[in-house]
């Protein structure tokens, strides 16, 4: 391993450069775990419900205790409103997402019944053609190049 600062070569990993003292990981190690769609689906589902029920029973908080009493400053009914947006925003957000839950599962592969191998439906698929290459015919290098040039007739006298 080279150092990244000084360039020092020969360096081993998760220790000190011998050079320069940059301290240098071992970047196999540190590589995090890739996180599949339905994970992403799975906590972006918790968060917005999450999300919408701390919004709204804070809003039913503020409507309970302020709104409605005299003296109540206008930023209350501006926090109340906005609570409220965000309720409504993350409830809109989960359904999005259970749709899209919806079509993933539309779009995984079906086991076939050995479970050895996946099998795609052909009703699910929708392929091109195969492409039929036997009448194919290359192009040619000068096909069209030659409209450009003007017709000169060369008058030979001898």
């Amino acid at each position: 391993m080279y150092c990244p600062k000084c360039g020092a070569a020969e360096q081993l990993t998760d220790t000190y450069c011998r050079k320069c003292g940059t301290f240098l990981p071992d970047f196999e190690k540190v590589r995090k775990k890739e996180i599949t769609a339905e994970e992403h689906i799975k906590i972006n589902s918790f968060f917005s419900i999450a999300t919408a029920v701390i919004s709204l029973s804070l809003a039913i908080t503020l409507f309970v205790m302020f709104i409605g009493r005299d003296g109540t400053p206008w930023i209350i009914y501006l926090v109340f409103a906005f609570m409220m947006t965000i309720t409504a925003w993350q409830i809109q957000t989960f359904i999005r997402t259970r749709m899209l839950k919806k079509q993933f599962e539309k779009l995984r592969p079906k086991r076939d019944i050995e479970g050895e191998r996946e099998v795609i439906p052909k009703a699910e698929v929708n392929l091109l053609e195969e492409a039929d290459l036997d009448d194919a015919i290359p192009a040619s290098v000068t096909e069209r190049t030659t409209r450009n040039l003007s017709k000169q007739t060369k008058n030979r006298s001898t």
